[in-house]
């Protein structure tokens, strides 16, 4: 995990080092970026800047985050929905577990991707230029409002098999994972 204050002033350089200026809602954009683990959207960035600075406009952080990626300095994690979230900590690939209830996303530490990169060149002959790994499953969180869903669904009555256990055939947490698509 980065330090939130040395990736700021990490941002701050490279901002001032290509002659961008820093004003105080752009300021307040880095700070969002540099210290959320949680890949915000733009609107997640926006409602937060506008808590210290109400008339900064949507627009203004759009060209922001923009200019941010321009300049290599923020990861951008499109899905299909057209909808983005923003990861400023790590602005390089690197793998992400997404949650399809709740769209938390996560950066696992996982050391072996540099590795894998180099398999895939070397066994295609491709020259990989770019690459994304999402993992895409459910997050303790909602598995534990599962639980309790299913505790309530069944009257306190609570087994393996409405606990959607990998050794239990398919219970009431997971029949509905069929229908579900990852987030968009």
């Amino acid at each position: 995990m980065t330090d939130p204050q040395a990736r700021l002033a990490e941002l701050i350089s490279r901002l001032r080092e290509r002659g961008y200026r820093l004003t105080p809602q752009r300021m307040a954009v880095l700070k969002v970026l540099a210290s959320s683990e949680r890949h915000p959207s733009v609107e997640q960035i926006y409602e937060q800047v506008r808590a210290d600075f109400p008339t900064t406009s949507l627009a203004t952080i759009y060209k922001t985050v923009t200019l941010l990626k321009q300049v290599g300095e923020v990861l951008e994690l499109g899905f299909s929905d057209d909808s983005s979230r923003y990861d400023g900590h790590k602005p390089y690939p690197h793998p992400h577990l997404i949650c399809i209830q709740c769209r938390d996303i996560v950066d696992p530490d996982i050391g072996t991707l540099g590795e894998l990169r180099q398999e895939v060149a070397k066994s295609t002959g491709y020259r990989i230029v770019n690459h994304r790994l999402d993992f895409f499953g459910i997050c303790p969180q909602c598995q534990e409002k599962e639980v309790q869903n299913s505790k309530r669904s069944f009257g306190g009555h609570y087994s393996a098999v409405s606990a959607g256990s990998p050794d239990a055939a398919a219970g009431p947490a997971e029949l509905n994972t069929v229908d579900q698509k990852p987030p968009a």
